[in-house]
């Protein structure tokens, strides 16, 4: 439709082609759906106007009529390339509309010279206009897609994405709704949402009916009108269900990426405007297509998404389960206790234990209950690194920054950013590292070796040793203030043979491990072998106790593992506890009383998991009263 505002700017000037002096009655009538009215006019009115222009339009030729002539104006307006070829002629999307000079000059027709002449430059500058207006137009809407296809890229549930979707549709086609309906091949279903009007928000629709149907099944854009003879292509009850009155309709197919057709992109009742009356036309068969390859796109990129969070989700729920915290020992039980307590903050653990006893599951343990769960858990050996290769591990190094620097590394720290680091025998660490490591800690970024730029690292650190780390600082060759800093918590693995039945526990875990991997039967432990197994020393820990259970599955066949398979030295069984301390007492009562005394403490320490708290408070002690009476013992205190 042409402006009011603007054809009374222009017409004027182009009347005064006519002359000056002569005297004009007459304007502009355009048509309006089936209505024709007037958009233009000077002079005295003229009740017959819009019947004129009608003929003229349909004749397509000078008509005139008393002292009246009128002219179709051709406004220049090309076919659009979207409306697809070998439609059915019902289907042609409605033009512009049609407008006619009517005009009357010095109380006589206009001849038909003029006519063609004013309706020329009329087209010519309607034509202009219109462009103008579609270019406006058309700059708005596809800024408007750009930034909604932006904003989906961060929503993070279907329901949220699917109605900005549809609200983006009613926006930029100025229509009443809009429904993206997806296709379900397996029940040849078209499931479309957001349903306004339907109980659930959800309509579901056979994949052939409809103009979604035809929209789905032939691949191309349909539309349709309310007026016509194809009343049928409308689904009616469904607007008697909503209360709805569907009064025209366009359907775009959706498309991804891999040129598949996943569901239809439906908008309903176009609102008029300067540009259309109640209809569709081909300016929005090529909005909504456009808007139809975003949503596609984005509907495909959300489907990743959360194909690929499930699979984190599931490989780091298999990883949190392949190494899991075993035991029933109310040792273990606090320290899981303590661990679940720590694991949601952000602060340093230091755990201790002897070598085997499984620092690097708890670790991990900590890790996989944390908010980092999702993110990397790296370890590194310190004591595997010399001091020359520590700061190239830990902080990474740039091309070039010694001799056989080839390429730009990232060190450890820049791999665990977002996740956990965990340090292993960080006391055998040399004094330089020490020193490099506090630094990182404090001010939490690194710079490359051979490198200047600061790189910001958000890393959880998690430390472990087996060494005495206070008899190391009153040594001085541990760090006090690195001590601080590593010792936010401390957690104390205790050794396996103070763990009881939980040699058990770890040692039928790992036989269904071993027996899973290689594929062979389960086989049972045998009275002889169990009691074998309690009374062995353990001095290798859980890691002993892993390796011996390995090999006697690759070594053994029967269904009954005893004693002899476990192939363990009986000079490392560990005495009775209750002779243990009497063999190493020589008969004085004073030494034999001070070697019980020692033992006593010792196993009750083991037992509360390095709590000398509860230790002391077992022993009926205050815990400043317990460190006195272990240092009058010789008893070292630094763990």
């Amino acid at each position: 439709m042409t402006s009011a505002d603007s054809l009374s700017s222009f017409m004027p000037v182009l009347l005064g082609l006519v002359g000056q002096n002569a005297t004009l009655r007459g304007g502009v009538v355009e048509q309006n759906r089936d209505r024709w009215q007037t958009a233009f006019w000077t002079g005295d009115a003229w009740d017959e106007a819009e019947s004129l222009a009608s003929q003229a339009v349909a004749d397509d030729e000078w008509v005139q009529s008393g002292n009246f002539a009128a002219l179709g104006v051709d406004a220049l307006v090309q076919p659009d390339a979207t409306a697809s070829a070998g439609e059915p002629e019902s289907d042609v999307l409605p033009g512009v509309g049609s407008e006619a000079i009517v005009l009357s000059i010095n109380e006589q027709p206009a001849d038909q010279a003029t006519l063609r002449m004013l309706a020329s430059v009329l087209g010519r500058y309607l034509s202009l206009q219109r462009s103008h207006q579609n270019d406006t137009r058309r700059l708005w809407q596809t800024t408007q897609m750009l930034q909604h296809a932006a904003a989906w890229q961060q929503l993070d549930d279907d329901a949220s994405l699917l109605n900005s979707m549809a609200n983006c549709a009613c926006e930029v086609l100025n229509c009443e709704r809009a429904t993206i309906f997806l296709w379900d091949k397996r029940t040849k279903k078209l499931i479309g949402r957001p349903a306004i009007g339907i109980e659930s928000g959800v309509l579901e629709v056979e994949d052939n009916a409809g103009i979604v149907g035809e929209a789905l099944q032939s691949k191309s854009p349909r539309w349709w009108s309310a007026g016509g003879t194809d009343e049928g292509r409308v689904n009616r009850r469904i607007d008697r269900a909503q209360n709805f009155t569907t009064r025209s309709l366009l359907a775009v197919p959706m498309v991804n990426s891999r040129d598949q057709v996943i569901g239809v992109f439906e908008a309903i009742n176009a609102d008029p405007g300067d540009h259309r009356n109640e209809s569709f036309d081909a300016a929005d068969v090529r909005t909504l297509s456009e808007l139809a390859m975003h949503a596609a796109l984005a509907i495909e990129s959300y489907r990743t998404r959360v194909d690929l969070t499930e699979t984190r989700d599931r490989l780091v729920e298999q990883a949190a389960q392949s190494k899991p915290l075993i035991g029933s020992h109310h040792s273990m039980e606090e320290i899981r206790r303590n661990a679940t307590k720590v694991a949601p903050t952000d602060l340093s653990v230091l755990v201790l234990g002897s070598n085997g006893t499984g620092k690097e599951v708890l670790a991990q343990h900590i890790h996989y209950q944390s908010e980092r769960r999702n993110g990397p858990f790296v370890a590194v050996n310190c004591a595997a690194l010399v001091e020359t290769l520590l700061e190239s591990e830990l902080f990474g190094h740039e091309k070039g920054a010694f001799t056989d620097a080839s390429d730009t590394r990232v060190g450890k720290f820049e791999l665990a950013s977002g996740g956990t680091l965990f340090l292993d025998e960080v006391g055998d660490m040399s004094a330089g590292g020490q020193a490099k490591l506090l630094r990182v800690l404090e001010e939490k970024v690194v710079v490359r070796v051979g490198g200047s730029q600061p790189i910001p690292v958000d890393v959880r650190v998690i430390a472990a040793t087996n060494q005495p780390l206070q008899q190391l600082i009153e040594a001085k060759k541990f760090r006090e203030d690195l001590f601080f800093r590593l010792n936010v918590v401390s957690l104390t693995l205790p050794s396996l043979s103070q763990r009881g039945d939980d040699v058990m526990e770890l040692a039928n875990h790992f036989l269904e491990d071993f027996c899973r991997q290689i594929g062979r039967t389960m086989p049972t432990f045998s009275e002889d072998a169990r009691r074998a197994m309690l009374s062995h020393d353990w001095p290798g820990n859980v890691r002993e106790l892993r390796n011996t259970i390995e090999r006697v599955c690759y070594l053994t066949s029967g269904d009954v593992i005893r004693s002899e398979d476990l192939m363990m030295t009986p000079s490392v069984n560990r005495p009775s506890a209750d002779t243990g301390w009497a063999e190493d007492a020589d008969g004085n009562l004073n030494h034999a009383t001070r070697a019980f005394q020692i033992q006593h403490i010792e196993r009750l320490i083991a037992s509360c998991g390095g709590n000398m708290t509860e230790a002391a408070g077992k022993l009926g002690l205050h815990r400043s009263n317990l460190y006195r009476k272990m240092r009058q013992l010789g008893m070292p205190t630094s763990n």
